[in-house]
Parts: structure tokens; sequence; C-alpha cells
């Protein structure tokens, strides 16, 4: 996806609250914002969204000397996803659709997402995950359930921190034991780290690669060998968060994504409202296409 230019106020108001969390200096404020404007009246709009994003918070190192100006507030949801995890792992128990309640725990977990929304709350959150079967749903459940009864191999490509921890809820559905969990490869807004990974125990239960970039997505030309390996040869990938989708979705191959809407872009996009929770299947050229 190229970045439209409504994407523009999206990356000042983000600009400004990374600075806002590394300084009380409105004056050093002032400064980093109009700096900010420099750069994007240069941009380029054929580059996607995330990728606009990633140039925009290397400059914003330059300018703060801080390198992560979210971890904080990661540490501070995977915490409390971690504190809603026994129960929600006794709501999957006495589900009659445990795995169509995973697959939507999930997406709801990309509501955590400061990117989107900085001043995201932990009452939010948990009235999203309470309400999450009452919230508008888009996608084929029955595909995914068949496509990955049938993979040997599955990529789980995370987004989130705090999210993260929601996801393992669906990968114990999918079955660990054939799962490889995909993460940024340096902190970038508030998306997962290998430290995330690690402090929502999922390296305990899959292996976890670094994508080995701080894209805030999943850009391939610029992703390490053994992530690109993988990427390649995994009989099902699941993509999560919006990111992922915008810099995927043009991807060599089929790819099953899960987002919350939560973007006017997006929306407009996929033709889906705001909020909405998406699964949406992306038809690429798969490893069978290839061969023939």
């Amino acid at each position: 996806m190229n970045t439209s230019l409504d994407c523009l106020p999206c990356f000042f108001r983000q600009t400004l609250d990374a600075v806002r969390r590394v300084s009380d200096d409105t004056a050093f404020h002032e400064k980093v914002v109009r700096q900010a404007a420099e750069w994007v009246r240069n941009v380029d709009l054929s580059e996607s969204p995330p990728v606009m994003a990633r140039q925009l918070y290397r400059y914003l190192r330059e300018l703060t000397g801080v390198a992560d100006p979210y971890a904080e507030a990661k540490a501070r949801d995977n915490e409390m996803a971690l504190r809603l995890l026994p129960g929600l792992r006794e709501r999957l128990a006495a589900s009659d659709d445990p795995f169509t309640l995973a697959v939507r725990l999930a997406i709801v977990g990309n509501l955590i997402d400061l990117g989107a929304k900085s001043d995201l709350t932990t009452a939010e959150v948990e009235s999203a995950i309470r309400d999450v079967e009452k919230e508008p749903f888009s996608g084929d459940v029955a595909a995914l359930r068949q496509r990955a009864g049938k993979a040997r191999t599955i990529l789980y490509l995370a987004d989130n921190a705090g999210e993260i921890v929601l996801d393992r809820l669906l990968i114990e559905a999918l079955g660990p034991e054939r799962v490889t969990v995909a993460v940024r490869g340096a902190p970038i807004i508030n998306d997962a780290t290998m430290e995330d990974a690690r402090a929502a125990g999922l390296h305990e239960l899959v292996e976890v690669i670094s994508n080995g970039s701080d894209v805030p997505g999943t850009l391939l030309e610029e992703c390490a060998p053994d992530f690109r390996k993988h990427f390649d040869a995994a009989d099902l990938v699941i993509s999560k968060g919006q990111g992922n989708f915008e810099t995927l979705s043009n991807a060599p191959r089929d790819i099953c994504f899960l987002f919350k809407v939560k973007c006017p872009v997006i929306a407009n996009h996929v033709g889906l409202a705001l909020g909405t929770q998406a699964l949406v299947w992306l038809q690429g050229a798969t490893k069978a296409k290839k061969k023939q």
C-alpha cells in the first residue's frame, strides 16, 4: 500500500506523542515537530505507511537520543495482558468454539497499537476483550481452521507488545510445535521485539525469530535471511496487524491477515467499518504456483 495524504496528520500526531514521552520541554517539542514538518515535505508517498513511519522514528531517535520512547508503555501492556491470561484461558475452556474465540481474542489484542491511539487505556482494552464476541467480525474462520489443520509449519508474524500475550492463546490452539513467531528486529513504536516475546513467555512455547528490521511492518527486501527462509517455506503465514498488512498486501504468497480496523485509510482499502475484527486472506503466488 502507498502512503495516503490522510496518513500525514497521523505522522505529526505520532511525532508529538513520541517526543512527549521522552521530554517535558515544550520548546523542544516545538523544535522536533517543526523539524519533522521539514522532513514530511520531502517524503515519497509511493512508499508504504510503515516505511514512512520507520524513517520518521529514526529521525526522532537522532533528535532525541532515545532509542525506545515506548519501552515503559510496552512493559505495562505486557504485564496487563499477562494478568488477564488466566481468566481468558478459563473463558476458552468454557467456549463451544474455542478456536474461533482464540482468533477473535488475538484480533482484539491488535487494539493495543499506540501508533493508532497513543492514549489507549487499560479500561478500553479490558472492555474490548470482555465484549470481543459482540464486536463486528469479517472473515472466514473455517478456511483458517482448515488451512491450519493441514499445515506442517506455520509462521506467525507478531505485531505489538501486550497483543503478543493474547497471541499465545491462538498459537496454543494452532499447535505450538508447528509455529514459529517472528518479531521486529529493533524497537519501533510499541511493536513487539524479542524482549517482549520473552516477557510474554513465547520463547518457552515456540521458536521465536527476529525479522531483522525496524520497520513497523514486514518489508521483505529488508528482512533477515533466516526470516525470509521461514517466510518462503512455511505452509501457512498468519500476519497480525495493520502495519504487516500495509507492507505485505502485495506479497508473493498466500497470507492470512488478522487485524482490527483502526484507521480510515485501511477501512476504505478493505471495505470494512472502523472497529471491525478482520480476517483477510491474500491470495498471492503460492509455493505450489511457483513450482508449476
